[in-house]
């Protein structure tokens, strides 16, 4: 549920009214190609960006080997969050975009982010002419060291209790209680939202400081008003608009054999994966639908086969993960494959300033009790005529911009990216939400 809000306060951001809740959609509409209408006179405001101990961001990329008990994540992590360079993926991709394509890491939004603000066109060095404030803590690095062994509340929370321990001496933190404060975090919400020390993951979330702070997340909760979900990264980092302009024009004629795909593995521990189901399904129709069993296959970075699959299908399932979202949604989308959807809250409920306002414009929506009770996903799709799959992949290929990662450090010349779009609706919200007594 939303956190009550303190009514003794000199500064109020509301909680979304109705009112309040068209402004997602008013982002949405804007439009796509110009950044620089929106940015260039920074007409919601300037940020600043705090100067944070080098122990919450730069360290810990710095000892890359110890983020992970089971190996290194220096290789994920490098060339500024993007990763490896896909090179791999040669003859996959147009040739001169190769260069364009990275293994990048689902969890390397905190460095990506970082980078791109330092560049941003209305960053201040003067906080006094600051309407927010940015904190550049790598909290889900921090925080996924200690997710997998058996380590204590204390050790799971340090960073994070240093970082509040840290920001609450600023002065500019103590003049609006963090209301004006946001912060990019790499993980999911639910890996920051521990309620008991046996419990998994951090409490960060939970900790009274960071009831006032907005969060972007790759996965939010929809109930917390504080939180913002932004795209998972992909690995296409274009570097001009002619890149984007490229890319979307390879997607849009590429030949497409298969109806529909899913890429995915089930998880043992987990009673009834809906994924299992999906796998079975699509094997039972592999005249229709094309698998890569990620129990099988190799599915992580370093390999061509979930591109490869995605540009050649039609539509492509994408039920959740081991939590409601899934990485693999944009990189369906990114390939020009229409996103089929089983939950609401796997996309719906969580990207509304990245994704077209109506979802039925650029996705399929078959309920999984539906699935599960015999409707048949292969008599869903063929309904669909050939007009209607291009109008469908005409408004995903529309949207690639808004949810991919920009390679230059201040974007890309006129057109807005995953960053670009974050950046306006922060601003844009605590702009609306202002009210002074």
């Amino acid at each position: 549920m939303v956190r009550s809000l303190p009514v003794s306060f000199h500064l109020h951001r509301h909680p979304p009214t109705s009112n309040a809740l068209d402004m997602n959609n008013l982002v949405v509409e804007e439009n796509i190609e110009s950044t620089s209408t929106l940015t260039s006179d920074c007409k919601y405001g300037k940020f600043y960006v705090y100067d944070l101990p080098p122990m919450l961001n730069k360290d810990l990329v710095d000892n890359c080997q110890d983020l992970n008990p089971w190996g290194s994540r220096c290789d994920a992590l490098s060339n500024d969050g993007f990763g490896r360079r896909a090179t791999e993926l040669s003859g996959v991709v147009p040739g001169n975009l190769l260069q364009t394509w990275y293994w990048t890491d689902q969890f390397a939004s905190e460095i990506i982010f970082h980078n791109r603000i330092k560049g941003h066109q209305c960053r201040t060095q003067d906080p006094e002419s600051a309407q927010a404030f940015y904190i550049p803590f790598y909290a889900g690095l921090a925080v996924g060291k200690f997710l997998w062994s058996n380590f204590s509340a204390h050790e799971r929370d340090f960073h994070c209790e240093t970082m509040l321990k840290w920001v609450q001496n600023q002065k500019y933190w103590n003049r609006s209680n963090g209301w004006d404060h946001f912060i990019m975090l790499g993980r999911i919400s639910w890996d920051f939202r521990r309620s008991k020390d046996e419990d998994w993951g951090s409490s960060f979330l939970y900790m009274p400081t960071m009831k006032n702070v907005t969060r972007l997340l790759i996965e939010r909760n929809p109930w917390d008003y504080f939180d913002v979900g932004v795209p998972y990264p992909t690995g296409f980092h274009p570097r001009t608009d002619s890149d984007v302009k490229e890319w979307q024009n390879f997607v849009r004629t590429h030949k497409r054999n298969s109806l529909f795909s899913f890429a995915g593995g089930t998880r043992g521990t987990i009673k009834n994966d809906f994924r299992g189901f999906l796998l079975k399904h699509c094997y039972n129709e592999s005249d229709s639908c094309r698998v890569v069993d990620c129990s099988k296959t190799r599915c992580s970075n370093g390999s061509s086969t979930i591109l490869e699959t995605f540009l050649e299908s039609d539509f492509c399932l994408q039920p959740r993960g081991d939590s409601f979202t899934r990485r693999s949604i944009f990189d369906c989308m990114l390939a020009g494959s229409i996103p089929v959807f089983f939950w609401k809250r796997t996309a719906y409920y969580q990207y509304e300033w990245f994704l077209p306002v109506e979802p039925e414009t650029y996705s399929v929506f078959i309920d999984r009790r539906d699935v599960k009770n015999g409707t048949s996903i292969r008599g869903v799709l063929e309904k669909f005529s050939k007009e209607d799959i291009r109008r469908m992949r005409d408004k995903v290929i529309e949207f690639i911009p808004r949810f991919i990662y920009a390679e230059p450090m201040d974007g890309l010349e006129n057109t807005k990216d995953a960053f670009d779009v974050a950046i306006d609706g922060v601003l844009r919200k605590f702009k609306e939400g202002l009210r002074w007594k």
